[in-house]
């Protein structure tokens, strides 16, 4: 196997857009916040870029790629990537791309998990804590998934394949990462929010996004970011990576009319919070099927995605848990929509190194090994999360207090704010502008002041 120019190319250019989904998600969450906690929730999603991108040289890629023999864990190494150098990716196959490429692209996967997460937990995380945690979070739980789900093993001149992952190798399918990028995020989300509580007047008030124009920006480059995300995971230029880019495209696109409909019956209007949100649970849906199903059968996942998780997104105030910017109704339920459609309209048609689904003569074996996937990645993430929450909130402090939170987590967390309304009152940011609209006092409830 020699080097591959096209290929190489590919997935370079494919791994810049998968990191320009995570400014995008910050983007994305940080529309959706209340203005006092927009920096915040931005920096969360940076903080995972600096700390994972780290984590990842010194022992994440060994640990999540890394052959220990071990269907369960990588090798554990602190000897970075530096043994990387001038080697072909080797995964469960040779591929013409540098193996410090593979790393990259598959580091940008690492990057945007635990940023996912930070959704369930807006407006009241510590920052050092948070940041604590994606360092526990990742080396416990994302890099021994990764593992399970994304490491084919290693294959020798003779065939032979050694160190895959134990859900690999009993042959789930998860081409981008439903599994373990976005039902393991979700799984977490779910665990944090019951760790930190329920925010000052969950269910009382409305928590209105405070800058629709950003979510859509966010939304917008979320879906641009994916065809790497989807695509780039074929690891060359190829009818694969074709395939993947197509169904994403289209599923995204159904997904988004599916979220409107469901709007526009139950509530009478369609908005655009509901076009972004749609949209980003068809790309969550479409991410583990994109390489195995049909176009037809990847606007058929679309829509269902954006129907049931707008349903599902309502769960929380059933349910009575604070999922803020609902993680878990997206990219938990569209993580388990998109992982278990594979059981059903997975084809070897379009992908000859699949697994026919139920409805093309392969019977329940791969509907079964899909659920498998889905009950293991969901259940880990979350017991993990929920001991390494509590513990973490009984040390450090998890949650920031009542009146912090009230005044705004951006001025007591970094001491800044996004926007800045001095000059239209001649008060300050907490002040003028909202006495003078609202004739509350500073640092009123939260049922009484949204900001």
């Amino acid at each position: 196997m020699e080097l591959n120019a096209g290929d190489t190319a590919w997935v370079l250019a494919s791994t810049a857009l998968v990191l320009l989904m995570t400014p995008g998600l910050a983007f994305f969450y940080g529309g959706m916040t209340k203005a006092k906690s927009t920096l915040n929730m931005m920096m969360m999603s940076f903080a995972a870029i600096a700390l994972v991108s780290v984590l990842w040289v010194i022992y994440g890629f060994s640990l999540a790629f890394g052959n220990s023999g071990s269907g369960y864990y990588g090798a554990f190494s602190l000897s970075g990537l530096s043994s990387a150098v001038g080697q072909l990716t080797n995964n469960g196959g040779m591929y013409g791309i540098p193996l410090l490429a593979f790393a990259g692209f598959q580091l940008m996967f690492a990057v945007i998990t635990p940023a996912l997460i930070s959704g369930a937990i807006a407006d009241r995380a510590k920052f050092v804590t948070w940041c604590i945690f994606i360092v526990l979070w990742v080396t416990i739980v994302y890099f021994p998934v990764a593992h399970w789900v994304f490491d084919f093993g290693d294959k020798d001149a003779a065939g032979t394949i050694t160190g895959a992952g134990w859900l690999a190798s009993k042959g789930v399918l998860d081409f981008a990462g439903g599994t373990a990028v976005h039902i393991n995020a979700g799984a977490a989300g779910l665990a944090l929010a019951i760790v930190l509580g329920r925010r000052a007047g969950f269910k009382k008030s409305p928590s209105r996004p405070h800058n629709v124009p950003l979510v859509l920006l966010g939304a917008g480059l979320l879906w641009f970011g994916w065809f790497g995300f989807n695509a780039g995971s074929a690891l060359g230029a190829n009818d694969t990576a074709a395939l993947a880019l197509m169904n994403t495209q289209v599923a995204t696109a159904a997904a988004l009319a599916g979220w409107l409909i469901v709007e526009r019956i139950r509530d009478g209007h369609a908005t655009s919070i509901g076009a972004a949100s749609g949209a980003v649970a068809g790309l969550v849906a479409i991410t583990p099927a994109c390489a195995f199903i049909a176009p037809w059968a990847a606007v058929v996942l679309g829509l269902m995605a954006g129907i049931i998780c707008s349903l599902a997104v309502g769960l929380k105030y059933k349910l009575n848990y604070d999922d803020s910017l609902d993680v878990v109704g997206v990219h938990l339920v569209g993580g388990i929509v998109g992982t278990l459609f594979i059981g059903f309209f997975s084809t070897t048609v379009v992908n000859s190194v699949g697994a026919n689904g139920l409805f093309y003569g392969g019977g329940l074996e791969l509907l079964g090994k899909q659920a498998l996937g889905v009950v293991a990645v969901a259940g880990y993430s979350f017991i993990i999360t929920l001991i390494l929450g509590f513990g973490l909130e009984k040390t450090l402090g998890f949650r920031i207090s009542r009146d912090a939170e009230l005044e705004g987590i951006d001025i007591t967390e970094h001491a800044e704010t996004a926007y800045e309304f001095e000059g239209l009152s001649g008060a300050g940011f907490g002040g003028g502008v909202l006495a003078a609209k609202t004739n509350v006092p500073v640092g009123a409830r939260d049922e009484e002041v949204s900001v």
